[in-house]
C-alpha cells in the first residue's frame, strides 16, 4: 500500500506550481523524497531554489495540503532542507 501511496501523493504534487517559474514542484526537482507507512504517514523532504525564498512558508504548505488531499493520507510532515543545494540541473526536460 506504501508504495502506491508514494505514487498518488507524487502525482498529487504535480498541481502544487511554483508561481514564480510556472512549473510543478516535482518537475522542478524540489522534491527530494516522498515516504509513506501503511497507516498512512506521508514525509516529504522538499527544497526552494534558494536559501532565502520569500515563498518557502507558500511551498510547504500547498505541498503539504496536495498531499495530504490524496485518498489514504492520515498525516503529513513536510521538511524543508537545503542539502544538497538545488540547482538548474534538478529541472526535468519538458
Amino acid at each position: 500500500m506504501s508504495v502506491s501511496l508514494q505514487r498518488l501523493v507524487e502525482i498529487a504534487l504535480r498541481d502544487v506550481l511554483d508561481p514564480e517559474l510556472g512549473r510543478s514542484v516535482v518537475d522542478l526537482g524540489l522534491i527530494y523524497t516522498i515516504h509513506a507507512t501503511s497507516d498512512g504517514v506521508v514525509a516529504i523532504t522538499m527544497t526552494t531554489t534558494t536559501r532565502g525564498c520569500p515563498l518557502a512558508g507558500f511551498l510547504r504548505e500547498a505541498v503539504a495540503m496536495a498531499a495530504g488531499a490524496v485518498e489514504g493520507v492520515s498525516d503529513v510532515l513536510v521538511t524543508l532542507t537545503y542539502e544538497p543545494a538545488w540547482n538548474p540541473g534538478m529541472i526535468a526536460a519538458e
